[in-house]
């Protein structure tokens, strides 16, 4: 598992490179990319690997975007554990993760509700940061461990932040 390291400011233009990529490769299909995960907010610490938020309409045939991200060389693991999503990887040691989901899906509005709320309060994004290290550091050997031990906290800033947006 990558270790979680200091902000790169190149993880933006990583993210804007392999977007063009994406939209290339699915010339003539209807597709949103959003950067998203810890490399999306500045100044937060991540493993370095971009986390590539592809949005699709609702109902939309997903074989011709699987065929299109396999051919630049992703790896297509199915829902990974997630209805509604497609979950691709590349890169050996990993360098991109892309989850297609629905543009209409939970899925989508929360990752990106997420991200928002980080890249708008900062001490959050320090507090988010210094559990990633706690448990990079205590589950080094666990991708898994360590993903699902955030989610509490993930959670947490997702219901506040709906919480905030649906108060009068």
């Amino acid at each position: 598992m990558p270790q979680v390291v200091p902000y790169d400011a190149l993880w933006p233009l990583e993210f804007d490179a392999e977007a063009r990529r994406i939209t290339r490769a699915c010339h003539g299909l209807v597709l949103e990319l959003e950067h998203i995960g810890s490399t999306s907010v500045p100044d937060l610490a991540a493993k370095p690997i971009i986390d590539i938020l592809a949005g699709v309409p609702p109902r939309a045939r997903r074989a011709p975007y699987v065929a299109a991200l396999v051919r630049l060389g992703y790896e297509h693991l199915g829902a990974y554990g997630i209805p509604g999503r497609d979950y691709f990887r590349r890169g050996s040691p990993r360098t991109h993760h892309v989850h297609m989901v629905s543009v209409s899906s939970a899925f989508w509005r929360d990752h990106l509700l997420f991200r928002d709320t980080l890249r708008a309060d900062a001490a959050l994004a320090r507090e988010y940061a210094a559990l990633k290290r706690e448990l990079a550091a205590a589950f080094h050997d666990g991708a898994r461990r360590y993903t699902d031990e955030k989610g509490p906290f993930i959670r947490a800033v997702i219901r506040r932040a709906h919480a905030s947006t649906t108060a009068p």
